[in-house]
């Protein structure tokens, strides 16, 4: 199989869709590697060590979009990208297609194979190549959350772990899936009073046994979420449907009850967000400012610290690329379920039913579709 991996175009976007080693291992298993110049330099890659793993350099994407039989990206392709997709074409990245239409038609229009990272699942049904991501986007979130606290920032000028004598800050975090709760672990080490909101009573018993008192936890209510946004200084949205839109569980009206320079990071944003309020920012212009509530809602939070990320997201994402490539997509698909839930477009046709649901397009059983 012929594979590539192209520069990221989305704002301040410095990760890569293979590192050098991943290369190294596709050569050695016969397939020709891509990868676009310059590619891998911002998380720490230079050309000179994908050409010492085997990989062809090019100078441009639509050299490599033209012959590759898959792309390996990170983020989904940017407008002026759809262009260089080809029909029978299998796309391996993020895609987050629920709030994003025009992706997703262009997708079905071009006949692309489009295989969605964030609904690959593993044998327990967990999203294996979300995980790594949510990791890191969960202790960013506190991170940028304390720096947007700050009042140049329009923030309330609150130190998350206060002094002695002075009230500690609270940090409310709606949502314990993975992101939520290495939002919690960060949290906790800021030494602010956390509480964590969840539907689901078994991992909110998990999550008191990891957490002890360090952590209040809460069964979510609109009654429960209502009472945590009036006392909170800083909120992270951490919701999660896979492929689905996020529910808005944070309502403008909501907003007019919260602290003037209270924060909200919306880790959710790619899927939506899970803020009413909220639209999705860039690292060159992270937050905005409604209802006197600062909202940082950066779509590719990890992609500000790019080494770390494209090195976790690699390991969790080879291994499904490689039996791709080994078998192509159908065959892999039909050996391992994860790789089948991942398909979200074949085609022409849409195959992830809260995709489907969430853009109104008519749905197709994966399997159906690849036979």
């Amino acid at each position: 199989m012929i594979i590539g991996t192209t520069k990221e175009l989305k704002n301040h976007e410095y990760r890569v869709g293979l590192t050098p080693d991943n290369v190294a291992a596709f050569v050695a298993d016969g397939h020709t590697v891509y990868v676009e110049t310059g590619a891998g330099v911002g998380a720490g890659f230079a050309d000179e060590d994908y050409i010492a793993a085997g990989a062809i350099i090019k100078d441009t994407p639509a050299e490599i979009f033209g012959v590759a039989d898959m792309i390996v990206k990170v983020k989904e392709p940017e407008e002026c990208e759809y262009n260089l997709l080809r029909e029978g074409q299998i796309l391996y990245t993020y895609l987050h297609l629920a709030p994003n239409a025009p992706l997703a038609n262009a997708l079905i229009e071009k006949g692309v194979k489009a295989v969605a990272f964030e609904t690959i699942t593993d044998e327990q049904g967990n999203l294996p190549c979300l995980r790594p991501m949510s990791q890191i986007a969960g202790r960013l979130s506190i991170q940028e959350g304390a720096k947007y606290l700050e009042k140049s920032y329009g923030g309330r000028g609150i130190l998350l772990g206060g002094v002695p004598g002075v009230e500690r800050g609270k940090i409310v975090i709606i949502g314990g899936g993975i992101a939520g709760t290495y939002a919690a672990k960060a949290a906790v080490g800021t030494d602010a009073q956390v509480t964590l909101l969840d539907i689901n009573q078994n991992r909110l018993a998990y999550l008191e046994d990891i957490f002890g008192a360090s952590v209040t936890t809460l069964y979510s209510t609109e009654a429960n979420i209502v009472k945590s946004l009036k006392e909170a200084d800083l909120v992270i949205g951490s919701v999660l449907i896979p492929g689905g839109s996020t529910p808005k569980l944070v309502r403008r009206e909501h907003l007019k009850h919260m602290k003037k320079g209270a924060v909200i990071v919306d880790i959710a944003i790619d899927q939506g967000g899970c803020c009413e309020s909220s639209h999705v920012t860039t690292h060159d212009d992270p937050v905005f400012i409604e209802e006197n509530v600062v909202h940082y809602c950066v779509g590719n939070m990890p992609g500000a610290v790019p080494h770390t990320s494209t090195v976790a997201l690699a390991n969790a994402t080879f291994s499904y690329g490689k039996l791709i490539a080994k078998y192509g997509l159908e065959e892999a698909a039909k050996m391992n379920e994860g790789i089948a839930n991942g398909i979200n477009i074949y085609c022409g046709k849409c195959t992830n039913k809260n995709v489907a649901q969430s853009l109104e397009l008519e749905y197709t059983d994966v399997y159906e579709a690849i036979k």
